[in-house]
């Protein structure tokens, strides 16, 4: 009995490892959100409000690198999700709240409203349904005809339009790193590089078994997107699986940002999984077209496509003559995490609950557009969830603001001026398409989460994302992480750990 005892002290707290022997430490939480996307992070954010030990686990090199990183950016008003569904109800929250929560993280945020474009008099006649729709859920939303569109929008052609005052912009990127940036300030133990392999029950907890060590926890939320089933299926969920669709688009050139200054999207087409080929300024002064929308079955190929290619222009074309492939910088692709299969397409609302088998395993199924828009609502009501069953104690320490990177194109002459005098880094421009400066590299490479790739520099100062697309820029950026930070040039990489940016050193080079 003594013997006994003994064991159960030693072995607390440690898992037996069968193919080495011996016992492996596991690391200890209350509450541990699987997956690093906007949705992910904003209830990272949202749960360090409160006294708990809190770990977010991301398969990736940074957060943000899925759907997160390669959606439209935009803040959607809640005209297209059902009445009195749980979608309308995070998204009518989260877009009245998305200012706030912008300014509080200091990531950029516009109110550019929204035109939804009918070409003939069928999709008029649908602009009305939407218009009940979205007026039923809370949306302020107004039927336009011609002379409106042409006074808001010169360049866009339409029969009518409903015109939606409260849509707006954002960089979804920079918010998903905020979020992580301000929970890791306020406690949250952020692990990346991290990908579970399995999850066990252990007597009233969770044994978490990663790549990168053991994680116990209390509560496991699964916020893994596309990956969503894969981790409810350790909860003992079945009932859903995730049918990826991919969404291809074009970026062009900011000398092309005059052609529109607010959304354009036509009326949805029918049983389609996505809201159709649309025009989106970007907060950046780019203008968006697309996504595509297309039911893949490799859920990571985001491959670009001519056909696609060519489908995006003609029916961009439609909208907005003036568009054509010069004004082109770049083309990229998304993938949704449809819970709709490709027969039936369309959508449905949110998975958000427990597992059937473990109340203290909570699912998020499905989480695609409006996701981004939804984030806030969505952590709010993850939270919730948790405070029924925990009552959560509010963090007297909690500091909900974040200052992110000084940008130094958007200040003033006189700013820039000050800046440049106080610090040569500041005179010294590495990004010239995007106006990025040296100290913004720098900037970017101390990032809170410990993030050192290109990638991370990219979605951080925004470099390699103007017309040439690192073409200038990215030799300079390698030979700041060299001198600033210390880099072997061969360890350096694009994104994760298997993407080094060299994989040799060329012959007789000195």
């Amino acid at each position: 009995m003594k013997i006994q005892t003994i064991l159960i002290i030693l072995c607390f707290g440690k898992e037996f490892n069968e193919s080495g022997g011996g016992f492996l430490e596991s690391q200890k939480f209350d509450i541990v959100v699987i997956g690093g996307g906007v949705v992910g992070t904003a209830i990272a954010r949202e749960l360090s409000k409160y006294k708990a030990n809190v770990g977010l686990i991301e398969k990736e090199s940074d957060v943000g690198l899925g759907a997160s990183n390669s959606n439209s950016g935009v803040v959607h008003s809640g005209f297209t999700a059902p009445v009195g569904s749980l979608k309308a109800d995070v998204c009518m929250y989260g877009n009245s709240h998305f200012e706030e929560v912008c300014d509080e993280l200091d990531v950029p945020f516009e109110r550019v409203g929204k035109l939804v474009v009918a070409l003939n008099k069928k999709q008029v006649a649908e602009l009305y349904n939407m218009q009940y729709v979205g007026s039923m859920n809370g949306a302020e939303l107004h039927i336009v005809g011609k002379d409106f569109i042409k006074e808001k929008e010169p360049f866009i052609d339409g029969k009518a339009a409903m015109y939606s005052p409260n849509s707006a912009i954002t960089s979804p990127y920079e918010l998903t790193i905020a979020y992580a940036e301000n929970a890791h300030t306020n406690g949250v133990d952020i692990k990346l590089n991290t990908e579970v392999v399995e999850i066990k029950k252990k007597n009233t907890k969770f044994l978490i078994e990663t790549n990168n060590g053991l994680f116990e926890t209390n509560y496991v939320i699964n916020s893994a997107g596309l990956f969503s089933d894969f981790i409810a299926s350790f909860s003992g969920e079945d009932r859903y699986k995730i049918y990826p669709c991919r969404g291809e688009y074009y970026v062009l050139d900011k000398n092309a940002s005059d052609l529109i200054s607010r959304l354009v999207y036509p009326v949805p087409p029918e049983n389609a999984g996505g809201y159709g080929i649309h025009l989106t300024p970007t907060i950046d002064g780019n203008i968006l077209i697309g996504p595509s929308n297309e039911y893949i079955n490799d859920v990571e190929n985001e491959a670009t496509t001519k056909e696609v290619m060519d489908q995006l222009i003609k029916e961009a074309q439609n909208f907005l003559p003036a568009i054509n492939r010069d004004l082109v910088i770049r083309s990229y692709s998304g993938i949704r995490s449809k819970i709709v299969p490709p027969e039936i397409g369309g959508f449905t609302d949110f998975v958000i609950e427990k597992s059937p088998k473990y109340d203290n395993f909570i699912n998020l199924i499905g989480i695609e557009s409006p996701g981004l828009t939804s984030a806030p609502g969505i952590a709010k009501y993850v939270v919730d969830i948790i405070d029924k069953m925990e009552n959560l104690q509010q963090d007297e320490d909690y500091d909900g603001k974040r200052d992110g990177i000084t940008k130094f194109d958007q200040l003033t002459l006189q700013k820039q001026k000050e800046l440049a005098e106080s610090n040569p880094n500041y005179r010294d421009i590495v990004c010239r398409c995007e106006n990025i400066t040296k100290q913004e590299i720098i900037d970017a490479l101390k990032n809170p989460l410990g993030v050192k790739t290109l990638k991370g520099v990219k979605y951080r100062a925004r470099a390699t994302m103007g017309r040439c697309q690192g073409g200038y820029c990215i030799a300079r950026i390698i030979k700041i992480m060299q001198e600033e930070f210390g880099f072997d040039v061969k360890e350096l990489k694009l994104e994760s750990n298997k993407s080094k940016l060299f994989s040799g050193q060329a012959k007789g080079w000195e």
